[in-house]
């Protein structure tokens, strides 16, 4: 009998973008309010530390982004602050940012961007989605410290999975923001835009977040049409990626052009235009004699350009 999973790759195409690798268990339905403790009292248990938004990781040959307790603890890292991401084979790990006025020893401690770390692949691919879901969540607590019902002080609960208000008893839950990501097909071209921030000469996929009540067919529509002037067809969901800035989930889709005409939002977008396989082919192979270049490896638009130009 067929199943409705015949077909599908071994390998889903999403395990291969950046910050995919987490292989913490998180146990969310198993925590309570000792949950911290419980992980912190265990000698496996390593917390992932922040300095402001950025990871700190010890210096040397390999750079290591692990800390124990008493090293995170000298550091100037606050138990009350400490949130526990989950476990693995190796014991608890757990993550925690430090207080402003903490500064690490820059010769022993290298706190690095995030995405620094992914570009240059200092890491293996598990702490970079472990630093994913911790700099998503010590975000999160560092944002919405107060219940958004009433404005009272909100408390820590159940690991950091949760924090309550206990004036007026409202709970509140880590939130992700779904981005859809979508690269639009006019058979043999693709449609790439380039906002001014994007470095010299970079064109990627049209983006843009979900709004309330839209599908994500719907949202991939939309936002091309707004952005491009591009009107949509057929949908086809390729592949997501957790991307921690500060706690997206990037939804890539490819998108069939049901008409041609460019005419770029302004505000939006530098530039906005087709560019037929070949030159694409060459952007991302570098060689492209206007210096033009595609998103790095670890993007999810970089896996989404490369399926269109490596279609058959």
């Amino acid at each position: 009998m067929a199943s409705l999973f015949d077909g599908l790759p071994a390998t889903e195409a999403s395990s291969r973008h950046g910050f995919a690798g987490n292989r913490i268990e998180r146990r969310s339905e198993k925590r309570d309010d000792n949950a911290v403790a419980t992980a912190l009292a265990d000698p496996a248990a390593r917390l992932y530390v922040f300095s402001g938004e950025k990871p700190v990781l010890h210096r040397g040959n390999a750079p290591a982004p692990l800390f124990t307790l008493a090293e995170a603890e000298a550091l100037g890292a606050e138990r009350g602050h400490v949130v526990l991401l989950g476990w693995t084979g190796e014991g608890p790990r757990l993550a925690v940012t430090l207080p402003e006025a903490a500064m690490p020893d820059e010769t022993r401690f290298a706190p690095t961007d995030l995405r620094t770390i992914a570009v240059e692949g200092t890491l293996a691919a598990e702490h970079l989605g472990a630093l994913a879901q911790a700099r998503s969540l010590c975000f999160w607590h560092l944002r919405h410290g107060f219940c958004s019902v009433c404005g009272a002080p909100s408390e820590m609960k159940i690991g950091g999975y949760r924090r309550d208000c206990p004036a007026c008893g409202a709970q509140h839950f880590p939130r992700t923001d779904p981005v859809v990501i979508m690269l639009a097909i006019d058979g043999d071209r693709a449609l790439l835009g380039r906002q001014t921030r994007f470095p010299p000469g970079m064109y990627s996929c049209l983006a843009g977040f979900v709004e309330p009540g839209e599908t994500i067919e719907d949202a991939v529509r939309r936002e091309t049409l707004e952005e491009s002037g591009i009107r949509i067809g057929r949908v086809r969901y390729h592949s997501s990626q957790p991307w921690p800035f500060p706690s997206s989930l990037m939804i890539g889709c490819l998108a069939e052009a049901i008409s041609t005409t460019v005419t770029p939002d302004e505000d939006e977008l530098e530039a906005c235009r087709w560019f037929d396989r070949a030159e694409v082919r060459a952007m991302m192979a570098e060689t492209h004699p206007e210096g033009l270049k595609t998103p790095v490896p670890i993007a999810i638009a970089h896996h989404l350009i490369r399926a269109w130009v490596e279609a058959i």
